[in-house]
């Protein structure tokens, strides 16, 4: 099966995007579901009521299930730059991976490379910022983790589709975490500017560490995180 074919599988779960709604993000999910079989039955079934635009199995084998004109039930509770209804303006892959619950596995050079074809035609049909290609985990990190530390960021970059910072500082020493929470917010993530680590400052560093720093998923702000925390934010400011 080449890379430009698509194994069409609606789902009945969407509905109309709001009149004037710009795409710009493109919004990428694991299964976290036993087998490829049962996400796309999920992801089918009216009474789930979810859904997703794309499913990429790990062999390659790509699934359209919802159109992108419409707005696929992805999401969920979720937020990026201020904006909540993150369904009304994104296209919503899911990976097929057996997630965290099910063990999590590294997603296959077959998956990757087809991810690669389809973000690149998706990206020629959207004006989607590279800065605004996004995991799950990064729109809802107190209660998601997907795509997760495993998907490699990197290499989908280096293929044309989202960012991953050029320059990698020495760690940086002096942040405090209101300093950190303010650079976070201006990347995207809800993150308030608030001096105490509580548990919404933990899931939004532990979000950035599984995207941006896979080695050190701590939820804490390290040296090392708030040198990464200075790069990301300079690369999605420049980008």
């Amino acid at each position: 099966m080449g890379m430009d074919s698509i194994i069409d599988l609606p789902s009945p779960n969407h509905d109309a995007r709001p009149d004037g709604t710009t795409i710009d993000i493109l919004l990428l999910h694991y299964t976290g579901m036993q087998s490829a079989e049962a996400a796309l039955n999920r992801l089918a079934d009216p009474d789930a009521t979810v859904s997703a635009h794309y499913l990429i199995d790990e062999d390659g084998r790509c699934y359209r299930m919802v159109d992108e004109d419409r707005r696929a039930w992805h999401a969920g509770v979720a937020s990026w730059q201020g904006a909540t209804d993150i369904n009304a303006r994104s296209i919503g892959i899911e990976l097929v991976n057996p997630g965290h619950q099910f063990g999590y596995r590294p997603f296959p050079d077959q998956q990757m490379e087809r991810l690669a074809h389809l973000s690149k035609a998706i990206l020629a049909r959207h004006a989607i910022p590279a800065s605004r290609v996004l995991a799950h985990s990064d729109v809802a990190p107190d209660r998601k983790e997907d795509p997760g530390e495993l998907f490699d960021w990197e290499r989908l970059a280096l293929s044309g589709t989202g960012l991953w910072p050029c320059h990698t500082s020495a760690p940086a020493k002096e942040m405090d975490l209101s300093e950190a929470m303010k650079l976070l917010s201006e990347i995207g993530y809800a993150a308030a500017e608030d001096p105490v680590m509580n548990n919404s400052a933990r899931s939004v560093l532990l979000a950035f560490q599984r995207r941006w720093l896979p080695s050190a998923l701590t939820g804490a702000l390290t040296p090392e995180t708030a040198a990464r925390i200075r790069d990301v934010h300079t690369e999605v400011i420049h980008s």
